[in-house]
């Protein structure tokens, strides 16, 4: 049975969608993106922190996010959260520590300014990035730098979400499991893509050492993480990767998440507020807004009542 609160959940998408892959030659400006959202009906926008988009040097000034803010305010857009941008320091690299800790401080500074309640970060280094004798050194090594960083959200009144991946280290169920308890910090949770966790889950994509799937799959994973979920990207997977990379991302009732059993095991994750449509490197992104937005709604409506 879905929770009543189900009802009251807010549909964003993430600008990432038209910026990256099939988009990067032409990326959408972010108040193009905005109104086409808010035209189709989707109650906010998901902020990406990558170039062209909202980065902290294209919108350095008060006055520049405050314009920001006020065009997502007009447009009757809230914000779900903020793709975080930390590649120029590794936080695997124990010399990138400050310099990780710095620009983390300046992105909550930016998160706080437009009123994004979420920021998402990533392990930043790819699979194979780091030799077998340092791996678990550099696994704990990241969990000490992210509870820091988890304390500096908390002072931010910002949440720390992890998005997990194939095109990132550490993507083992276990290890996401792992990660949660030894950061041990409230105000740090679990970002849980589906397509991603379908790839980490199901497929056991670009894992290290001994592949790791889960027979529940993606419902298993949800179940493992009971109480660590904070944010959700809600969008379906085929079981393939992007180039060799990170999860191909399509659209819902395209790939092989069974949706049905899924949605109700999404729905009663507590304390989560908006579900965000994400079709990173999709081709046809831009033209199936309003699609996605129907098949989000669709997974959203209460289950029909038996006489």
């Amino acid at each position: 049975m879905m929770r009543a609160e189900s009802k009251q959940m807010k549909l964003s998408m993430g600008t990432w969608s038209f910026a990256f892959g099939p988009y990067a030659a032409n990326p959408k400006s972010i108040p193009e993106i905005a109104r086409r959202l808010a035209a189709a009906g989707f109650d906010g926008i998901e902020l990406s922190g990558y170039p062209p988009h909202v980065t902290p040097e294209a919108y350095a000034t008060p006055a520049a996010r405050a314009e920001l803010k006020a065009l997502l305010s007009d447009l009757g857009l809230g914000i779900s959260g903020y793709s975080s941008d930390l590649g120029s320091a590794n936080p695997t690299i124990p010399e990138n520590r400050t310099a990780y800790l710095d620009l983390f401080r300046r992105l909550l500074d930016l998160c706080h300014d437009l009123g994004s309640p979420m920021i998402r970060v990533d392990s930043v280094g790819a699979p194979g990035s780091i030799p077998d004798e340092d791996y678990h050194t550099a696994f704990h090594r990241l969990a000490d730098l992210w509870r820091d960083c988890a304390d500096a959200a908390r002072q931010a009144h910002v949440l720390m979400a992890w998005e997990f991946e194939p095109g990132f280290l550490f993507n083992k169920p276990s290890e996401v499991i792992e990660m949660h308890e030894l950061v041990g910090h409230p105000w740090f949770q679990i970002l849980f893509d589906t397509a991603h966790a379908y790839m980490c889950g199901v497929v056991g994509s670009r894992q290290h050492g001994k592949r790791e799937i889960l027979e529940g799959g993606v419902a298993e994973f949800i179940a493992k993480l009971h109480g660590s979920i904070g944010a959700v990207h809600v969008i379906d997977s085929d079981g393939t990767l992007v180039n060799d990379d990170t999860s191909t991302h399509l659209p819902i009732g395209e790939g092989h998440v069974p949706w049905p059993f899924l949605a109700p095991k999404l729905l009663n994750i507590p304390h989560i507020g908006w579900w965000c449509a994400d079709l990173c490197f999709y081709e046809g992104a831009w033209e199936r807004i309003d699609d996605n937005l129907r098949a989000v709604r669709g997974l959203l409506a209460p289950a029909p009542v038996k006489r």
